[in-house]
């Protein structure tokens, strides 16, 4: 009797926690997010070395054909970490016979939405007005705020995660010269460790 009541107990939990949290979230999904940051901050470190420029120079000119190059390459970084974010999401939650637009789920977008729209208006004024070494910094501590946000609704290590990106967005402040470090730190490596650590807490 008492070992029913705990299979019940545990049911219940299991129901309420699908309900209240978004579960189909893969670490997958960070992992290669991680590795697609990675690996486009290797193509645009090569792109600035090509033209001359340090990466460790906060006062380096950057030309507008070199700004739209470095704009594509992060559009297409930001369009394949949400590739695979959806593909290994979808797959878990087909795995697990779990539904995937949910009450939660579009309260978790919204959470994510409202930091990074925001953020990305800021980032779009500090390009037009020539602050580039501003632009890293802002990123990580946005798109940290935006992940606190959803944290509330999916797995708690997205919090942690969260602040881990808007301590590193912090710290990179008084580190302007080296903004480019700090971003693949926190999109890259950061990404991965905490991809990771939920594919092997959660698979």
């Amino acid at each position: 009797m008492v070992q029913k009541h705990q299979e019940d107990l545990l049911h219940i939990r299991s129901m309420m926690e699908r309900s209240s949290r978004f579960i189909s979230l893969s670490g997958l999904s960070g992992v290669f997010a991680g590795i697609t940051a990675l690996i486009g901050g290797g193509f645009a470190f090569q792109l600035l070395e090509a033209n001359g420029i340090d990466c460790l120079n906060g006062k380096a000119e950057y030309s507008a054909e070199l700004i739209q190059q470095l704009i594509i390459i992060a559009v297409a970084i930001l369009l394949l970490a949400l590739f695979f974010g959806i593909l290994f999401t979808v797959r878990k939650s087909r795995k697990n016979n779990l539904a995937i637009w949910t009450a939660t789920t579009k309260k978790m977008l919204l959470g994510l939405f409202v930091p990074l729209l925001a953020g990305g208006l800021f980032c779009i004024a500090l390009i037009y007005h020539g602050m580039f070494v501003l632009v890293a910094p802002a990123t990580l501590i946005f798109y940290g705020l935006a992940l606190i946000n959803a944290g509330h609704y999916t797995f708690s290590d997205i919090k942690y995660l969260g602040f881990s990106e808007v301590v590193l967005g912090c710290i990179a402040m008084f580190f302007l010269g080296s903004g480019f470090v700090f971003w693949m730190l926190g999109f890259g490596v950061l990404h991965i460790f905490y991809g990771l650590l939920l594919f092997k807490k959660y698979k």
